[in-house]
């Protein structure tokens, strides 16, 4: 299929990414490692007229620790963060869910920022990252500001952005003591297949009982779930098998 013609602009900065993504509004998109964009241009699900590629723009990509704090950046492709060490030691469920998503091309070019603004229901990594207590950093040419990873959804293709605003890195806190998360996935098929249903957990023990239970559900609402509930339905019962 043809793609529609747009214009590309390529900022160096952030503030200068900002500005345009405010100036062209809904006619604007930000491109990162466009796997969710040039599809929906393709089969022409997105009328874009104007891209605004961060590519140039310094300090989107990289993973680093910030007083324990793991903060990767929103153009780290995801490829990069499943093999990063600090991602390895500090959250390792986020790289497993990585390797269970697409083929290794798509996960070279895709980048984790891409995976959370597509605002796809299905999409495998904001579960998990929801379920270790993430927060999300965004910014503009008009300050900055941080939320809980979970209010970033609003719904199928909606985020909580305004125009101008840029995610900027993804940071995960430091986990618990006695903790381990999990994330699993239900597809049609092997290989590619998006998910048709998915759980991201973690749990921490006390003793041996459930202290606290963190349960995200996916591609089964129209965001990414957080079940508060089922955690404290968990909570001081000793696990079983």
């Amino acid at each position: 299929m043809e793609i529609a013609d747009f214009v590309l602009h390529r900022p160096a900065t952030l503030a200068e990414a900002s500005r345009l993504g405010r100036s062209h509004g809904k006619n604007g998109r930000f491109l990162a490692g466009g796997t969710d964009l040039l599809p929906d241009l393709k089969q022409h699900r997105d009328a874009t007229q104007h891209i605004v590629s961060l590519g140039a723009v310094p300090g989107l990509r990289g993973t680093r620790l910030d007083a324990g704090t793991l903060c990767i950046g929103a153009l780290t492709a995801l490829s990069d963060v499943a093999e990063c060490a600090l991602v390895k030691h500090g959250f390792p469920a986020l790289a497993e869910a990585i390797e269970l998503m697409a083929a290794l091309q798509i996960r070279n070019r895709g980048t984790l920022g891409g995976n959370f603004c597509a605002g796809v229901p299905s999409a495998d990594t904001p579960p998990i990252c929801i379920a270790g207590g993430a927060e999300v950093s965004v910014a503009s040419d008009e300050g900055a500001r941080t939320m809980p990873a979970e209010a970033l959804f609003l719904g199928p293709r909606r985020i909580a952005l305004s125009p101008g605003e840029i995610l900027v890195e993804i940071r995960i806190p430091a986990q618990p003591a006695r903790s381990g998360a999990v994330y699993e996935r239900f597809a049609l098929r092997q290989a590619t297949a998006l998910a048709v249903a998915s759980v991201a957990a973690r749990v921490v023990l006390e003793g041996r009982e459930i202290r606290e239970a963190r349960i995200v559900l996916g591609a089964v609402s129209p965001a990414p779930m957080l079940a508060p509930s089922c955690g404290r339905f968990l909570q001081g019962r000793r696990p079983s098998a």
